[in-house]
């Protein structure tokens, strides 16, 4: 009998768990972004809408993200200069309503994941990698499953075809995602 047993934990050990996939939870997912106004103080904005999913797997190569920012949801706390941003200067959100990240390959790395894909912004898609860290996992009080991560990187915008008023706001743009994800 201890052989069987030790048998089956063997063969529990060497077969790979199976990737779990996650719906973004667009409530608890943070997207957030900074631009320097006329090379003085930082401005701080955020998008309210953001969808997508990821998998998540014991071998980082089977791991991928895919996430979608609403450009219309964009929130600066004020109207008019919110206007402004949707329109043709900046995002130009009638023409291009989505922002979106889809990696092509995720490795481990000291921050936890390097992933590696195709930014799409304005028009505009560029490979770009960015370090992504877990940031926790754990039960949700409705019986789910839940488990987040969170980047920091920085884009040129004028790469994305975005070169209104470089001269008052910066070129560089920070991005700071807080991912939070339902296990399907």
């Amino acid at each position: 009998m201890k052989t069987l047993l030790a048998l089956l934990a063997g063969v529990l050990l060497l077969t790979p768990a199976a990737a779990d996939t996650y719906t973004v939870d667009g409530t608890h997912t943070s997207v957030m972004f900074r631009i320097k106004h006329l090379n003085v103080s930082w401005f701080y904005g955020r998008f309210n809408e953001v969808s997508g999913s990821f998998v998540i797997d014991d071998d980082p190569s089977a791991c991928s993200f895919e996430i979608t920012v609403h450009a219309a949801s964009a929130d600066t706390n004020n109207e008019m200069r919110d206007r402004h941003i949707k329109g043709p200067d900046f995002f130009n959100v009638g023409e291009f309503p989505e922002m979106s990240f889809k990696s092509s390959s995720v490795q481990a790395s000291d921050e936890g994941y390097a992933v590696t894909g195709q930014l799409s912004l304005h028009g505009v898609s560029r490979e770009i990698t960015v370090q992504a860290s877990h940031s926790g996992s754990g039960k949700d009080p409705w019986g789910g499953f839940r488990t987040g991560f969170e980047t920091v990187f920085s884009i040129s915008r004028s790469d994305f075809g975005m070169d209104f008023m470089l001269d008052g706001l910066s070129d560089e743009v920070r991005l700071t995602i807080s991912l939070e994800g339902v296990r399907e």
